[in-house]
């Protein structure tokens, strides 16, 4: 287990933070015991939680090109065929997983080849799993291409916890199964739109693994 790359800034920032905080109240403020233990207690429970979020687990992680990875850790929350307007302009099966704030928040590409379409949009920070989130929160459109027949969408989309999201291709890309795709910061969820004849090997309330858990295979 390691920390993610992502959090070095927030993670040097709470250290120095919580450090001046604890280093005022023991040996320069005059306060009653009570408070510094307090602040001490509160300051290394959050400290804790933020190390928490931005741990980067050591996994075995699943490569087999006629099958579609989870991208995420969380929770399958929905499960349906319905029109991708922004790309495909068609009906696709969509995989929808929610992301808590006490998941990895790592992103990984549920297949590999080429990016056809790497583009963020600004937006609302509804939360994760309302029903427009997906097309008026703050959000990444990300294309994956392996051939014709193999073709996926990943949307990010921030919650309302979530103020960041961060994603690494650009289009023309080549990418590797399982790879690293981004990271979102504090709460999210991540929509996967599939070929409409895709295989769904998770049910709903399923908890996945990023990079592990396999969600569909190709026809």
């Amino acid at each position: 287990m390691t920390l993610h790359r992502e959090g070095h800034k927030i993670i040097i920032g709470c250290t120095i933070a919580f450090a001046i905080i604890n280093a005022l109240l023991f040996y320069y403020f005059q306060t009653p015991p009570w408070l510094k233990y307090s602040v001490l207690v509160i300051t290394g429970v959050f400290y804790f939680l933020v190390l928490q979020f931005f741990r980067y687990p050591n996994r075995t992680l699943t490569y087999d090109d006629k099958y579609i990875v989870a991208p995420c850790d969380g929770k399958v929350v929905v499960i349906e065929k319905t029109v991708e307007s922004e790309f495909y302009k068609d009906e696709r099966m969509m995989v929808s997983i929610f992301m808590s704030p006490i998941n990895v928040h790592a992103n990984w590409y549920p297949i590999g080849g080429i990016i056809r379409l790497a583009k963020y949009h600004a937006g609302k920070y509804l939360v994760a799993w309302h029903p427009k989130s997906s097309t008026e929160n703050e959000r990444t459109t990300i294309v994956i291409e392996k051939d014709t027949k193999r073709t996926i969408l990943c949307r990010q989309i921030a919650g309302a916890l979530a103020r960041r999201i961060v994603f690494y291709p650009r289009q023309n890309d080549i990418v590797k199964q399982c790879s690293e795709l981004g990271f979102i910061k504090f709460g999210s969820r991540m929509d996967i739109y599939m070929p409409a004849d895709t295989k769904i090997l998770v049910g709903l309330e399923q908890k996945t693994t990023g990079g592990v858990t396999i969600i569909g295979e190709f026809r």
